[in-house]
């Protein structure tokens, strides 16, 4: 059974005190008190910190203010409500600038003081979660952040280094499994926001009633179910950065106040009456063509163009394998660490057949093999996978290239079979595997050929009716 959270309050009238240690207490917090500043700077030296202190900020001798100045010199997350008179607004902003959580105006309401609570211990979490994230990932990665070996990747990384310290809106496209993730964190990491909160939210995974409660949170009461006042991650990610994952998948009514809030920088909670105020980064990604959304109506233009201010286009795994041996041995340190295996170095057979590979599900498809790798030990049976995959989409490609050929001999000899699948297969697809062949191989035609599993005179046919240049 977890420890309750535990509040300290600090407040000279005994009334208050006593007052709020009976209330705190029956809604579960452990609550120890105080009667001024140098009692509560006491407290510390003997005391492990509280979750959470409640300071007035008229106080004899050391003040509220004196006293939050000295405490943030050692607990520098800790959250502090002030709790002040009405009528002090120049020292309640002189303390919000010293570095406290939030403030009361006295008499306040106890719903006031349980949703004060709850946000600044909300806010401590996520900054909790946060450094925890990010030790957690400098350790993982060992300080290598981003690949750029190859030209493309090198121009994006170059790109980053311009805008990172800018605040302007990044749209970053690319196939699943590419890092578009890991461009947004690098963007982060670069911006002066680098030590406030990078939020992450997956537009896919959630139906569209759960992603604008997560998006922008809600207020108790709202709806069955809805106890407590929520933050939304907006309000959550306030000063930082939110990253917004396969936005392609946001349903219309949400991309609409997507676009109120890129727009003034406010919305409101679910079932609130008044707006909340963000100063929030919006990065955000998707696999998808919302070029051709927006042709179906399934995407807004007016938010794509929102979004749209600075493009990020990642190449596929497969237009830059110069890049798999760094990858390689950057995962293989990673896992081996993970499992405690012994393995060093990738076989050089391994790493043949890797870099044979077209890698559809891209970078996080080669992870996934390294750490097969790792955990079985196994080099043939990751060869024999991959020579399984090769093949597979060499035959692929074939039936895509000789589908025409197979519908003209049907015509002939009266068969359907190979006729409905070749009407199946479009000349679209066609020309993007002949080029990936031709990018492949330098535009060499003759190990293009050799590479599809076709004629040399069938590889050209099929160039000029396609009109590939």
């Amino acid at each position: 059974m977890s420890e309750p959270t535990s509040i300290l309050v600090v407040d000279d009238e005994e009334g208050i005190r006593n007052y709020l240690k009976t209330l705190l207490k029956l809604k579960g917090y452990a609550v120890a008190t105080v009667a001024s500043g140098s009692e509560a700077i006491e407290y510390f030296s003997s005391n492990p910190p509280p979750s959470l202190i409640l300071m007035d900020i008229l106080m004899p001798e050391v003040d509220g203010l004196e006293t939050l100045k000295r405490l943030r010199k050692s607990e520098k997350e800790l959250p502090v409500i002030m709790l002040s008179c009405i009528g002090e607004t120049r020292t309640i902003v002189e303390a919000m600038r010293s570095g406290a959580t939030d403030y009361l105006n006295k008499p306040f309401e106890e719903a006031e003081l349980e949703i004060a609570i709850l946000k600044a211990l909300d806010r401590k979490k996520l900054v909790e979660e946060n450094k925890m994230l990010r030790e957690q990932n400098e350790t993982l990665t060992e300080d290598y952040r981003f690949i750029a070996s190859n030209a493309k990747m090198v121009r994006i990384k170059e790109l980053i280094t311009q805008i990172a310290n800018t605040d302007v809106t990044v749209f970053i496209q690319g196939e699943s499994g590419v890092g578009k993730e890991i461009v947004a964190r690098e963007i982060h990491r670069g911006s002066t926001r680098r030590d406030k909160p990078f939020l992450k939210v997956n537009c896919a995974a959630l139906p569209s009633e759960l992603l604008e409660s997560e998006l922008f949170g809600y207020e108790r009461g709202a709806f069955t179910g809805a106890f407590r006042l929520k933050q939304g991650k907006f309000e959550l990610a306030n000063f930082g950065t939110l990253f917004l994952d396969e936005i392609g998948d946001m349903a219309p009514v949400l991309q609409a106040k997507l676009l109120h809030v890129l727009q003034d920088n406010e919305y409101s909670r679910l079932g609130g009456k008044k707006n909340v105020v963000v100063d929030v980064r919006i990065l955000a990604a998707t696999n998808q063509n919302l070029e051709q959304a927006m042709q179906d109506g399934r995407f807004r233009e007016d938010l794509f163009y929102r979004l749209n201010v600075v493009n990020v286009s990642i190449p596929p795994l497969r237009e830059r394998r110069e890049e798999i041996p760094i990858l390689c041995e950057h995962f293989l340190r990673k896992h081996n660490r993970k499992y405690n295996s012994t393995l060093f170095s990738i076989p050089p057979a391994v790493l043949e057949h890797m870099l044979a590979y077209d890698w559809p599900g891209n970078i996080r498809e080669l992870e996934n093999s390294i750490k097969r790798l790792v955990i079985l030990g196994n080099e043939q049976q990751i060869i024999d996978e991959l020579t399984q995959k090769i093949e597979s989409r060499r035959k692929t490609e074939k039936i895509s290239l000789d589908a025409p050929q197979a519908e003209a001999a049907s015509d002939d000899s009266g068969g359907v079979s190979l006729k409905h699948m070749s009407r199946s297969l479009t000349s679209t697809a066609e020309k993007e595997v002949i080029l990936r062949a031709l990018q492949q191989t330098q535009w060499n035609r003759k190990q293009a050929a050799a590479m599809l599993n076709v004629s040399y005179k069938t590889l050209l046919n099929k160039i000029r009716k396609l009109d590939i240049k």
